[in-house]
């Protein structure tokens, strides 16, 4: 790694909050919208039915343009960048709040979509190149709890404000946030960028671009969407030919967006790899458990969100003991064990039924909360430890795009089993609810365990960098 001049005690400190805050802004909105779209389809005298494109609008947005994230935060610099990022998020929210009709609304969120593409992947990035790889667990284990407690936070909180205020709180909620966020970055965020500037991979863009596109809209329509199979088949398809398309030209290409040399760095192939498919797991659980506790088990949305606040809190204590665990431990040991774990939290919500003591489901949230923040922080640092500078903004937004991915991965695995076993049951003659999230949740734990095969693959001595004291922030 070349040499960087050290950050000063104030800007190391605060660095992390900055992040964390952009990170929260994103996370809460994915979910707190789902909320609040009947009373906003009134609001603007529209079919609920039609609502959809508010989310789709925003999601494709994200998709289409985190892939070109981290050359832009090379080209223009991170503060920038991040700067930019809060600022397009938070107008977005007014123009949101402002919204008079669906065609308006889908507008601002398009506008809120461009920064919060951003967001996630430069303040990460913001993070790899401020602190040295000795740093990089206790920072990512700090910046990820908000990512966790978003999806966790935002259908209650919605709720809560469509019924006490209106709809358009959920939107200006986010402004006193990104006015903070926007002077903090201002004061504390350096302007990193890469050490050479690239030529952007235009041609490459918009095949993998498409590809994410693509693929995002067809493992929607098997969720939310309920597009037909066959349309989802093509979709996925398409997709997929423009992914090995963008693949095939990257191989030859000298500056392409993502460079296949990246999977030459072993923790980084295994990490991506492991991302995408133990995130089934971690992407199904802020959709299934909401759904769990209100539809299968009769519980209100408050004491639906009040339940939830053991998980929130158990993956908040959680990263303290990321560090010294894997430390010990190494990567290896950490990330196969800790996804056997998950996996078996996860289908072992399949054994809750009304009969199920309220303490002890409090202690399962709990447990799943804790298991789910390490696997987050894990699985992150070690994608990117070994990354030198001049890879890091590339490898850094590749795994933002599998993360979206995975997210919609596994919300649409768990809708479409969840459908699927509620209908096999009416078939039979038996009408279970509960029965069908019991065989959901066991199904998507069997579907997370299987990624431990992945981690398994990593080196006793891999992610080593993480440990070597001669690394440091001056302080």
């Amino acid at each position: 790694m070349p040499d960087r001049a050290p950050l000063d005690p104030v800007t190391a400190r605060w660095i992390p909050w900055v992040v964390a805050i952009a990170f929260f802004m994103q996370s809460l909105d994915g979910t707190i919208l789902n909320t609040a779209l009947p009373a906003m389809a009134r609001s603007l005298a529209e079919d609920p039915l039609r609502m959809q494109g508010v989310i789709i609008a925003y999601m494709l947005t994200v998709a289409l343009l985190i892939p070109a994230s981290g050359w832009i935060a090379d080209r223009f610099g991170t503060k920038r960048i991040f700067f930019s990022a809060i600022l397009l998020f938070s107008f977005g929210s007014l123009l949101c709040a402002m919204a008079n009709s669906l065609g308006f609304l889908i507008f601002a969120r398009v506008v809120q979509g461009l920064g919060g593409a951003l967001m996630l992947p430069v303040g990460r990035l913001v993070v790899l190149r401020a602190y040295p790889r000795s740093e990089l667990v206790r920072i990512m284990s700090f910046i990820t709890i908000p990512g966790l407690l978003g999806p966790l936070l935002g259908p209650t909180v919605g709720g809560w404000l469509v019924e006490i205020l209106s709809w358009h709180w959920i939107f200006l909620l986010n402004l006193p946030v990104g006015a903070v966020g926007c002077y903090a970055v201002w004061r504390f965020i350096p302007d990193l960028r890469g050490a050479e500037r690239t030529t952007f991979d235009g041609p490459g863009f918009l095949l993998f671009g498409a590809a994410m596109v693509l693929i995002t809209i067809a493992m929607e329509g098997l969720g939310e969407l309920h597009l037909p199979h066959l349309r989802v088949m093509l979709l996925l398809f398409a997709g997929m030919a423009c992914l090995a398309a963008y693949w095939l030209r990257a191989g030859r290409d000298p500056e392409p967006l993502f460079s296949p040399s990246l999977f030459r760095v072993r923790t980084f192939a295994i990490g991506i790899l492991g991302n995408l498919f133990a995130r089934l797991g971690s992407g199904a659980l802020p959709f299934l458990v909401p759904l769990l506790l209100q539809v299968a088990l009769g519980y209100s949305p408050a004491q639906a969100g009040m339940s939830m606040i053991p998980l929130a809190a158990a993956a908040m204590l959680a990263k303290s003991v990321a560090r010294p665990l894997i430390e010990r431990l190494g990567y290896r040991i950490v990330l196969t064990g800790n996804t056997l774990l998950l996996g078996l939290l996860l289908a072992s919500l399949g054994l809750v039924d009304e009969q199920t003591p309220y303490a002890l489901l409090l202690a399962q949230l709990a447990m799943l909360g804790a298991v789910n923040s390490m696997q987050f922080t894990a699985m992150n640092t070690v994608t990117l430890i070994d990354l030198d500078d001049a890879s890091a903004s590339s490898g850094n937004s590749l795994l933002s795009v599998v993360a979206q991915l995975s997210l919609s991965l596994g919300v649409a695995c768990a809708g479409a089993l969840l459908g699927g076993f509620t209908a096999a049951g009416s078939a039979e003659g038996v009408e279970s609810t509960l029965g069908a999230f019991q065989l959901t949740f066991v199904t998507i734990g069997v579907m997370a365990m299987l990624a431990a095969a992945i981690f398994l693959q990593l080196a006793p001595t891999d992610g080593r960098r993480a440990r070597r004291p001669e690394e440091h922030v001056e302080s």
